[in-house]
């Protein structure tokens, strides 16, 4: 089985254990991302939202034949529980119907796909979408070291992945 990894935040610069075969490419199919998760580290992390605008993300070819090996390498990389459901999802794309993940995956000759699945987060619930005023107003109240790995995340994030948020961040806070 021929497995891929959909990725657009820190799996791309920081995979960890996570099998990846031969680097991340960027013609990933458009994917609703936004930057409307408060994570454990204290930035404001890209996942999956369902409002959101979809932008191209990143792909890459896993080192693995089995999906249940490959969702457990993500799953472990992303630090996510094995009793969460929601933490990664996954295609198998012999089996979908039509549809614009499965016509892209096809083309790729891809047979699985996976991604990290964590919802938007906020003010500490789950499934909450900050404002963009929230999420500025968020990140522009944290200081020191969590400062600086918020915005070392932010400015880390491939300039591929250009949401509404991200422009409103570099155009309320300066962060490029």
């Amino acid at each position: 089985m021929k497995i891929a990894c959909l990725g657009w935040g820190s799996l791309i610069w920081k995979p960890g254990r996570l099998p990846v075969a031969w680097g991340w490419k960027e013609d990933g199919p458009q994917v609703p991302i936004e930057f409307s998760r408060v994570s454990d580290g204290g930035e404001l992390a890209t996942v999956i939202s369902l409002n959101a605008t979809p932008v191209p993300v990143f792909w890459a070819w896993l080192d693995v034949d089995r999906l249940d090996v490959a969702c457990d390498a993500l799953r472990e990389r992303e630090g996510i529980p094995a009793e969460r459901c929601d933490g990664i999802g996954s295609l198998l794309i012999h089996n979908a119907p039509g549809g614009m993940l499965n016509d892209w995956a096809r083309e790729r000759d891809i047979d699985a796909l996976i991604w990290t699945g964590l919802p938007p987060r906020s003010d500490n619930i789950e499934g909450r979408v900050p404002s963009v005023t929230e999420a500025i107003l968020y990140l522009d109240s944290l200081a020191g070291e969590t400062r600086e790995h918020a915005r070392d995340y932010f400015q880390r994030v491939p300039a591929q992945i250009d949401t509404p948020y991200r422009r409103a961040i570099k155009h309320g806070l300066g962060w490029d």
